[in-house]
Formats: C-alpha cells, sequence, structure tokens
C-alpha cells in the first residue's frame, strides 16, 4: 500500500480505495515513478467547474484536473480531481462501468503527471495508447 496516497470522496464513494491504490502502486512500478505526495479528490461536476475557473480559467465541467506540484516526472507530488458526474455520465457513454472509467482517469493523470502530453495531435495518439494499454493490463484489480 503507498503511504503517501490520499483519497478524499466529497460526493460517491461507488470506488474502492484499496483497487485505487494497488492500481495505483502497479502503475507506479510499471512507470518507474516514485510518489512524494499524491492527493485523489473525488468531486461534483459543480465543484470542478467551480476548480476550472479558478485556476485554469475555463467555465466548463470536466472529468479531471491533475496540479503538478513537483514539476518532476520520477517523484510525484501532485492533486488530481475527479468529477464523479463526468465519469458517471462517461461511464454510461462508452458502456463500462464507474470504476474502469475511474481508473482510466486516474491513469490519464498520471501519465500527465510522468510527462505525458495531449495537447498535439500526435501527442495525444501516443498518450491514448499508453492510457488504453495500461488500463487493459490492470483494470483486472477491479474484479478483485
Amino acid at each position: 500500500m503507498i503511504r503517501n496516497l490520499e483519497i478524499n470522496f466529497a460526493s460517491d464513494k461507488r470506488v474502492n480505495k484499496t483497487t485505487i491504490h494497488k492500481v495505483i502502486s502497479e502503475i507506479r512500478k510499471e512507470l518507474n515513478f516514485k510518489i512524494s505526495s499524491l492527493i485523489i479528490n473525488f468531486v461534483t461536476s459543480e465543484e470542478i467547474i467551480q476548480i476550472n475557473k479558478k485556476y485554469l480559467k475555463h467555465n466548463h465541467s470536466t472529468d479531471i484536473i491533475t496540479f503538478d506540484y513537483s514539476k518532476d516526472n520520477n517523484n510525484l507530488d501532485a492533486e488530481i480531481y475527479i468529477s464523479i458526474n463526468d465519469a458517471d455520465y462517461n461511464s454510461k457513454k462508452y458502456k463500462i462501468s464507474i470504476n474502469e472509467e475511474i481508473i482510466r482517469l486516474i491513469i490519464h493523470g498520471i501519465l500527465h503527471l510522468t510527462g505525458y502530453d495531449d495537447n498535439e495531435k500526435l501527442d495525444r495518439i501516443l498518450m491514448k495508447e499508453k492510457e488504453e494499454w495500461l488500463l487493459n493490463k490492470y483494470k483486472h484489480e477491479l474484479s478483485r
């Protein structure tokens, strides 16, 4: 279990903390990084809109916002905000479980923190491929 990982459920408790710890631990080994501090906050879409407005100057909801405090791709010090409402919407849209969508979002956030980017088309394709590969490799943890 990762000791410097905090998971906060502001709006929903459908995701198992133990599963999140296991998946992050496996991804940490796979991508070879350390965690100084990683806080994952599950919030409502209203809360993520406020965060998006305040810090990113965007006036809309989003499924995930990642704040990197360390700027070190090998030793993470970060905060991830996940909108449980957006995750729920995406899970229905793509016909997957909410847990799988949340794990996908966590993987997406960690990839950003470890140096992946999705601003340019090629980078977005490479990041999406890595995201899908990691999700497929570790989603078995969801059934445990």
